[in-house]
């Protein structure tokens, strides 16, 4: 059945205009204005709305064991949050055990998203171990669509790997065209800073960040950036959280080299304030990189307007306050890191960046769904509104007021990082591959519908 959406202003990273875009199956078929309602069986309105291309969140932890615990979202509740938010296609991780092959965490979290999924799924691939085989397991995972790697240098003992294993990693790229993510902060460092503090009893949340300093960032981001420099490959750094972190990038950028890097709401919106709310309220805002600041924030917006960040994403990994929080009582290090945010990462760039001025609707597009699209091996498919791509659509009401509260979210976790946050801009209506899923309030979806994306290692060939 095909489906017409009319009367919408189409906004691409590249363009806007005034357009109806006709859907044949779970594809575009056209993108032009005048489209004849003859030509579809079931229309849309669209008017006074824009219609932009599904969000594409590349930086997820559903159903991800940490801390002795599990993120509170699996990949049904997860996926549906990220529908009502407007995001159309996420990339999760799987984590590759100490001593286990690659495929072994493949399978496991192709098995965590099989049958749940409600919109469409990519893997990164977690590396903790390349021993005897892991170069060659590199290469079957490309062949499997994971086209992108994510290394650690923090958490020792638990995910961080040393700087050999990180070169040999980026010089295996430029070999079968992956990518290699980083969390770039100095584990070694941060581990004797975090081992001082507790021997001196600072045991709240607020010590998560004052034992992560920016400098610990900011080192770990050069290195990361030097090695893939030797290797002679690009690099992408993670949910980039500070004004020196973000120098580094923008100064190999500057120089040539192929380093990309994303950011979070929660950097541009929340600060180490937030850490000390009363009550263990601060352990809510514990994640890592930690919060930053205040100072920090304007020059990471001026970092997305000027293409010196080029994503963002949300770093969903969200821990229940009441029974899973509360494990760091006692021990700002026994909490588990990571917050929720996968529904509202559109609803918070759209208001405050575009509706501030900061950025312009098709920036905004490109950081939330176009770009993410190309790094990460699946663009034209998504990112993209045109004849043959995916009819992943938002249709999206930019006058919507909305607030942002946890009565009313659909992740299931029981707190908002952005409790009473208003905004203004919200989805409309959601599709997925042609497919309506979301309807103001309403879930049209069903769990196992999402696909598993196959992503196309790039090589050197990113924008």
């Amino acid at each position: 059945m095909n489906t017409l959406i009319r009367n919408g202003t189409v906004i691409t990273a590249h363009d806007t205009r005034a357009a109806d875009v006709l859907i044949e199956g779970e594809r575009i078929k056209e993108v032009r204005a005048g489209i004849p309602v003859s030509a579809a069986a079931k229309v849309i309105d669209a008017a006074g709305m824009y219609v932009i291309p599904g969000g594409i969140d590349a930086h997820t932890h559903l159903d991800m064991p940490f801390g002795g615990t599990t993120s509170a979202d699996d990949f049904e509740t997860g996926t549906r949050a990220a529908a009502f938010g407007g995001t159309t296609s996420i990339v999760d991780f799987a984590i590759q055990a100490r001593g286990t092959r690659m495929r072994d965490a493949l399978d496991t979290w192709w098995k965590k998203g099989e049958g749940r999924a409600t919109i469409d799924y990519g893997l990164h691939m977690i590396v903790t171990d390349l021993g005897a085989s892991g170069l060659e397991d590199m290469d079957d995972m490309v062949e499997e669509g994971v086209a992108s790697f994510k290394l650690f240098m923090a958490y020792p003992n638990v995910l961080m790997v040393d700087d050999a294993t990180i070169f040999k990693a980026l010089s295996q790229t430029a070999k079968n065209g992956a990518l290699i993510c980083m969390h770039a902060e100095n584990g070694s460092v941060i581990d004797v800073i975090i081992a001082r503090a507790l021997a001196e009893g600072k045991t709240a949340p607020v010590y998560h960040a004052l034992t992560r300093p920016p400098r610990a960032e900011a080192e770990a981001v050069h290195r990361a950036i030097a090695m893939a420099e030797i290797a002679g490959v690009p690099v992408y750094i993670v949910h980039l959280s500070s004004e020196e972190a973000l120098h580094e990038v923008r100064e190999a950028r500057d120089r040539g080299v192929p380093a990309f890097a994303e950011t979070c709401p929660q950097y541009l919106l929340l600060s180490i304030e937030d850490l000390e709310r009363p009550n263990f309220e601060g352990a809510k805002y514990v994640f890592t990189p930690p919060l930053r600041p205040k100072h920090h924030q304007p020059i990471l917006w001026d970092g997305l307007k000027d293409d010196h960040l080029q994503v963002v994403s949300t770093d969903h990994c969200p821990f229940c306050f009441a029974d899973q929080k509360i494990l760091g009582k006692d021990d700002f290090t026994k909490i588990p890191n990571g917050g929720p945010g996968i529904e509202n990462r559109l609803q918070l760039i759209h208001h405050y960046g575009v509706n501030s001025g900061k950025l312009t609707l098709n920036r905004f597009v490109e950081l939330t769904s176009t770009t993410p699209a190309r790094i990460f091996g699946m663009y034209p498919k998504k990112g993209e509104i045109a004849a043959g791509s995916d009819a992943d659509l938002v249709i999206w009401d930019p006058e919507a007021a909305y607030t942002i509260s946890a009565r009313t979210h659909h992740m299931r976790v029981d707190y908002s990082m952005f409790e009473g946050f208003q905004v203004r801009g919200n989805a409309r209506m959601v599709l997925s591959r042609g497919e309506v899923i979301v309807d103001g309030d309403k879930f049209l979806g069903k769990p196992g519908r999402g696909n598993y994306l196959k992503r196309a290692a790039r090589g050197g060939a990113w924008k």
